[in-house]
């Protein structure tokens, strides 16, 4: 978690600092990415998938994740969690729970819903007052 803390400073000024790091099965940091959404004017670039695009380029057969880790500061979205299926990821690890918008646990649970052709391990809270913390920072510079 301490690689997406510091993934998460990788993103725009305008974008929500949310950080994801891919790990192989050996441990081994293939990829680490920072929230792009507003700087590149993409609604999917978000931190989990940019992390997976990146992975997905190095490791297995240019999909296939397996048994790797997805570490990511927040709770992700429908989308992103429907990306850690697709791209068969064993593990996901996240920080802050996301109420309004999260697919872990808090509005549904597509990793682990026994309808999906893979489901993903989940570890969650881990350096949760961490990822917390930068996320209220960042919006009480931006809501003033």
């Amino acid at each position: 978690m301490v690689h997406a803390l510091e993934a998460a400073r990788l993103s725009g000024p305008h974008d929500v600092p949310v950080g994801a790091v891919v790990l192989g099965p050996d441990g081994e940091l293939l990829a680490r990415a920072g929230n792009r959404r507003e700087a590149d004017g993409d609604p999917t670039a978000h931190a989990e998938i940019l992390a997976i695009r990146a992975a997905a380029s190095r490791f297995g057969d240019g999909w296939r994740l397996t048994g790797c880790t997805l570490a990511v500061t927040l709770e992700p979205c429908a989308m992103c969690a429907g990306a850690l299926v697709a791209a068969r990821v064993d593990e996901l690890v996240f920080g802050a729970w996301e109420p309004k918008t999260g697919a872990v646990g808090s509005l549904w649970d597509v990793v682990r819903d026994p309808r999906v052709t893979h489901r993903v391990a989940v570890r969650a809270g881990v350096l949760e007052a961490e990822c917390a913390e930068m996320l209220r920072d960042f919006f009480a510079d931006h809501r003033l």
